[in-house]
């Protein structure tokens, strides 16, 4: 299936800014779920903007700006054909070790009652993809999608407490059990095909990958209670979602900053045959 992007990045501050340097993981890498057809970043903006790969393996540019600008804004649009590989990543450039993704981080650690709720969802559970499978199904049940609870810096621990988060938050908490469990487990950033046919979106994608033996890298979206299938575009991972994150980076000056994000994630055939 092939899948369009344009996504629109913009920063307004209250004062110039005068001088910034982000980093970009806004680029998929091909592998055997998708093909790059066209893809590219822009940046409205004087400065230099380089490419490279990041420590976990992510295509990655460096922004570096120089001042005085009131407003930044990043452009990126592409297409990419996308097959359904049923969750198994292939094909994929890792730089960093599968056990690495076993170390807690201050988003994803398991307290308490996390990993209790853990130990009831599998238990006589002993194959890996089996436990995963459960915590996969029982938190898309159990914790309520909602875009008004947490924010970016929420834990998955907070999220947990109160049952309620977005994407970003289930993969937090799926990631914090499957590590308790000794399973490998990382954050996922990309864009989804909604089912729905909602074609504006608030923001990018997120889910969660855990290693498992035999199987390699498999992907799982407790947002959505499945595995990624073809309607899925694989961006960035990393151990949470800091490391993952689309766009990150620090400046000097500017006063407030307002952020403002639009996507479209459109299949452009398929919503050919709908008007057929």
């Amino acid at each position: 299936m092939r899948i369009q992007i344009e996504h629109t990045t913009e920063y307004a501050y209250d004062a110039p800014i005068r001088s910034a340097a982000q980093i970009l993981r806004l680029t998929p890498r091909a592998n055997a779920s998708q093909h790059v057809v066209r893809w590219r970043v822009e940046a409205d903006v004087d400065g230099q903007l380089r490419s490279y790969d990041d420590i976990y393996g992510n295509p990655a540019h460096l922004l570096q700006i120089d001042g005085p600008v009131d407003r930044v804004r990043i452009h990126v649009s592409g297409e990419v054909d996308t097959t359904d590989t049923g969750g198994i990543l292939r094909g994929g450039l890792e730089r960093a070790p599968a056990p690495t993704y076993l170390r807690e981080t201050p988003l994803t650690a398991a307290d308490e009652a996390m990993r209790t709720y853990c130990a009831e969802v599998i238990r006589s559970k002993t194959e890996p993809l089996d436990q995963l499978h459960a915590l996969l199904a029982s938190l898309h049940g159990d914790i309520t999608f909602d875009t008004a609870a947490t924010d970016a810096g929420t834990t998955a621990a907070a999220a947990f407490a109160h049952r309620h988060g977005v994407c970003q938050d289930l993969a937090h908490i799926f990631i914090g059990m499957a590590r308790r469990l000794g399973i490998p487990a990382r954050y996922v950033s990309g864009h989804l095909l909604r089912r729905d046919g909602v074609v504006e979106q608030e923001a990018a994608h997120g889910w969660a990958e855990a290693h498992v033996a035999g199987l390699g890298w498999v992907g799982f979206d407790p947002a959505n209670g499945c595995c990624p299938t073809d309607a899925y575009i694989r961006v960035a991972s990393g151990p949470d979602y800091l490391a993952a994150a689309p766009v990150r980076g620090s400046r000097l000056g500017g006063g407030a900053e307002r952020l403002t994000v639009a996507l479209n994630v459109l299949a452009p055939n398929l919503r050919q045959r709908a008007d057929q």
